[in-house]
């Protein structure tokens, strides 16, 4: 049963559950996200948001596949979040649009185009794991964003769950000072509150119900001590909190709560939060910390951009009704029914019926729905102003990352940044007459995720599908035979290799001549070709002097050499960590063109490459083992059987780097070797050379 009362919390505001109005206003939206490791419980956190602001009715549960947000049905089979799903509520006059994102490490890209267009999230941390590998890596994402976070300390009722342990894991990983604004109340099953530290009020459930207290008198000169340790971080930090603190020798909760709210918002400190999701404990302090912390999209700077025009003028829009209209399109569900294309509006109002520009395909698309949206299932509305999170129908070519806006004010904003796949697997239909249909779906699966690549073999005509990992190319051939019926089969997935220049060649000429009638083809190129940064793909740049090469060929050459860089001498792989330096060249009055030097430029370094020395490289990764202490031993010895590097060990638990290659089928390996009692986590660890490079 929920609580039909209102109740002061830790932000010092008044918390009322049950759905409240809007006030309309866009300082009262919030456009956040819930991050974590996978099974630290954002989905269940969001569940319970949804409930004590009484979207449902009725407590979804993951392992009964009964949650809002994991819709899909290979969510529901898997346990997991494998697709971000946007929904919506209303908490204390504010409207919180949240997105409940994946935590497993293959589907890291849905995370990514999450974060683009939220202003700020909530970090979900296990309180007996603490920081996880995952968990990690969503932080940092979120920081590469700019996307302020406070942080949930989760499953404080398990065995073993400790917020210190919890925060001295925040610190030394994630290295944010954090600031615990609670103390637990009980611990593992006796967990049944908290105190807040802002008021020095204790705050518990019971049967559903929050309700607010004195702190327990065995708690009281702990949280005394907790609450100084607090104002003292704070004011050291904040120089407003410290005039205060050096007056009075400690802070007002009104002072506290200013300062958490500007700290939180430059990302000097993180709010700590802690509860138990699974037993409703905790989130109404969590709400209300996300309302008082977290920005609006008034708080955010102006969206930046261009016109999108030859001269690319730079552009500004504020979170404003009154802006011409900007949108980012962040994600697009195809169906045999048509296409629903998500986006964050930054700017001006959009009406049904509207006209807009797509600025990245230079296309009018005309809007002829809109979308509230709470998971799978959507409310119609007439219109979406700046600030809010919708999908529309009739948009017929807009992909992710595209920008739409006033036809009349053009605009083109920044896109996000796929991923580079880095599993392969070919893919075909079992039947012949299912051969079209295949391929109608491949292309539709790679419009929907970016990440995914499709290409056709152009000699043997063999489709192959690539993408961030084995469990993302399993769940994207599923989702082949489920929703298009097509009996799909695959090979052994195969990793994506890269080549690094090792030793390049300078001085290297390249003449380009062809004639065959008409006007003719001349480009003569010098080029040296030398080894880049580690951290470098591809740098370019010309010393050319005295106009040998006219600076509009200069850019056909830049673009030759990336075309050439697509396959290297080695396997056809891409080659990176290349520094290409343009020293000299000549042209002909009449046969020089561009397509002459993008040519010559193409030839050249593909020639160039086969005469310098290439290593090549796979894909690794860092790979966290929790096993038994009995099995420990072999499961060392198993890694190493996999070419693994062990970087750290400890009880129960192993750290190693490991190529990508060797982890296909490791969990079953896992599974056989601990009797079922391990489990592991991976990430993307960049590359290093393969056997007998």
């Amino acid at each position: 049963m929920r609580t039909t009362t209102s109740t002061s919390t830790s932000t010092g505001t008044t918390a009322s559950t049950g759905t409240t109005a809007s006030t309309g206003t866009i300082a009262a939206v919030r456009n956040l996200g819930i991050l974590a490791h996978v099974d630290a419980g954002k989905t269940t956190v969001t569940e319970r948001i949804l409930y004590l602001a009484g979207e449902t009715h009725k407590r979804g549960e993951v392992h009964e596949g009964t949650t809002v947000t994991d819709c899909h049905p290979q969510e529901r089979d898997r346990g997991i979040t494998i697709f971000a799903a946007a929904v919506s509520c209303a908490w204390n006059g504010h409207r919180i649009n949240l997105i409940d994102t994946p935590g497993h490490v293959d589907f890291a890209d849905e995370v990514e185009r999450s974060l683009r267009v939220l202003d700020g999230a909530v970090a979900v941390f296990d309180a007996v794991a603490g920081v996880e590998p995952q968990s990690e890596s969503v932080w940092r994402q979120a920081e590469r964003h700019g996307v302020p976070r406070i942080a949930f300390v989760n499953k404080l009722d398990r065995a073993g769950a400790d917020l210190d342990t919890a925060l001295a894991s925040i610190r030394e990983r994630l290295h944010p000072q954090p600031l615990a604004v609670q103390l637990p109340i009980g611990a593992e099953d006796a967990f049944t509150g908290v105190v807040d530290l802002l008021r020095l009020r204790a705050l518990t459930w019971a049967d559903d119900r929050l309700r607010e207290g004195p702190v327990p008198e065995h708690l009281a000169a702990e949280a005394a001590v907790r609450r100084h340790a607090l104002a003292e971080t704070v004011a050291s930090l904040h120089p407003g909190a410290l005039e205060e603190f050096c007056a009075d020798g400690t802070l007002s909760a009104a002072t506290l709560a200013a300062a958490l709210r500007e700290l939180t918002r430059t990302g000097e400190a993180v709010v700590v939060l802690c509860g138990s999701a699974y037993r409703n404990r905790g989130i109404e302090p969590l709400l209300d910390a996300a309302v008082a912390y977290l920005p609006s999209p008034l708080d955010v700077p102006p969206v930046a951009g261009v016109t999108g025009t030859a001269d690319d003028t730079p552009q500004q829009r504020a979170a404003d009704p009154e802006q011409p209209f900007t949108a980012l399109a962040f994600k697009v569900n195809v169906t045999a029914t048509g296409r629903l294309t998500y986006l964050r509006v930054y700017a001006g109002r959009l009406e049904k019926g509207d006209t807009v520009l797509d600025t990245t395909t230079g296309r009018p698309e005309r809007v002829s729905r809109i979308l509230r949206v709470q998971a799978d299932s959507h409310r119609e509305s007439d219109h979406a102003v700046a600030g809010d999170i919708v999908a529309v129908i009739g948009p017929k070519a807009a992909r992710v990352g595209a920008t739409l806006c006033a036809p009349a004010a053009p605009i083109l904003l920044e896109a996000p940044v796929s991923a580079e796949p880095v599993v392969t697997v070919a893919v075909e239909a079992r039947r012949t007459a299912d051969t079209d249909k295949l391929a109608q779906a491949l292309a539709r699966l790679a419009e929907e995720d970016p990440s995914l690549r499709v290409r056709t073999d152009a000699e043997t005509g063999q489709r192959t599908l690539s993408g961030l990992g084995e469990l993302h190319l399993e769940v994207a051939v599923e989702k082949i035979r489920r929703e298009h019926g097509i009996d799909a089969v695959t090979g052994r997935p195969q990793v994506a290799h890269r080549e690094r220049l090792v030793e390049g060649v300078t001085g290297f000429v390249h003449r380009h001549v062809k004639q065959e009638g008409g006007a003719g083809q001349f480009a003569h190129l010098v080029l040296d070709v030398q080894p880049g940064g580690e951290t470098e793909d591809f740098v370019f740049g010309s010393t050319v002097i005295g106009g040998r090469v006219p600076r509009e060929y200069v850019q056909a050459v830049e673009a030759g050499c990336r075309e050439a860089l697509a396959e290297g001498p080695l396997g056809g792989h891409p080659v990176t960590g290349v520094r290409v330096t343009l020293t000299d060249g000549s042209t002909h009055p009449k046969d020089s063109s561009d397509l002459a030097f993008r040519t010559a430029a193409r030839q050249g370094l593909r020639e160039a490459l086969r005469a310098s020395r290439l290593q090549l490289l796979e894909p690794v990764a860092e790979v966290t083992v929790t096993v038994p202490e009995d099995a420990l031993g072999a499961v060392l010895g198993d890694l190493a059987a996999r070419r693994g590097q062990i970087r750290e060990t400890g009880p129960g638990r192993v750290a190693a780097v490991v190529p990508l290659a060797e982890l296909f089928g490791y969990a079953s390996r896992l599974r056989s070797r601990t009797q079922g009692r391990g489990t592991f986590t991976t990430r993307p660890a960049g590359y290093a050379p393969a056997p007998g490079a």
